[in-house]
């Protein structure tokens, strides 16, 4: 049975000048939808914030297994409930095991898919280097994949992860060696410290692994007292200020 998916859902730029224009794709999390996170594209116009921004919101298949949308299928140290201001306990383990191949290739999978959205903008007219993806949880991490492990990987303007993890597993780290960057792709990974479904020390070794890949000096890695699986105010703005600098007007 093939899977379906909703078509995105794009804000399209206030300022269509093409000299200036860029695309942030940002992919929602586990049991999630395109539409729960519009209302931060909204939010940005709304104050005149990168106003030659177009705005492109993916939407993850629905997965039989875990009976959500879900863009692979969910383990024990994946964020587990809906929405993205849910909040509960996760593992306290002090080890994350790899995913097994198959969620690997789910991950894979997904990526591609984004890439497929990269070569739509690319076919518009956007430059590959002013276009950004990014995600929330289950989407950061394929955010990071698509950005580390794909035929995009390293060509694309930049990475923003929000409360989530990179992936691990033998099929991803091959997929992220196979590829090659600049070293110039620069990365917003940014996490609360009362997260309790992706924890700190998640979130560190996640950034370690970064740094080894990309250097310290391409991580841009704020962390937000009193913060859990959500995001806020501080947060956005901090966002803001990475996409004005990555993709600068």
């Amino acid at each position: 049975m093939v899977q379906t998916r909703e078509v995105p859902i794009r804000v399209k730029a206030l300022d269509d000048n093409p000299e200036k224009s860029a695309t942030f794709i940002f992919l929602h999390g586990l049991g999630d939808d395109a539409g729960g996170w519009v209302n931060i594209a909204q939010q940005f116009q709304s104050a005149q914030k990168l106003p030659y921004l177009n705005w492109i919101f993916p939407n993850a298949c629905f997965n039989q297994e875990a009976s959500t949308n879900a863009w692979y299928t969910p383990t024990a140290f994946s964020p587990i409930p809906v929405g993205r201001s849910s909040s509960g306990n996760a593992s306290d383990s002090e080890h994350r095991e790899d995913h097994n191949e198959a969620t690997q290739l789910e991950i894979l999978e997904s990526a591609e898919y984004i890439c497929t959205l990269v070569d739509q903008e690319i076919e518009n007219g956007i430059d590959v280097e002013r276009i950004v993806i990014g995600g929330f949880s289950q989407g950061c991490a394929v955010a990071l994949i698509t950005g580390l492990g794909s035929r995009y990987a390293g060509k694309i303007g930049g990475i923003v992860g929000l409360s989530g993890y990179l992936p691990d597993g033998k099929v991803i780290e091959n997929a992220m060696k196979s590829t090659e960057g600049d070293g110039k792709m620069k990365l917003f990974l940014a996490h609360g410290a009362r997260d309790m479904l992706v924890p700190m020390r998640i979130f560190r070794a996640s950034k370690k692994r970064l740094e080894e890949i990309l250097g310290e000096e391409n991580l841009d890695t704020p962390t937000y007292e009193g913060m859990g699986h959500t995001s806020c105010g501080a947060e956005l703005r901090d966002l803001c200020s990475f996409l004005e600098k990555v993709v600068p007007a």
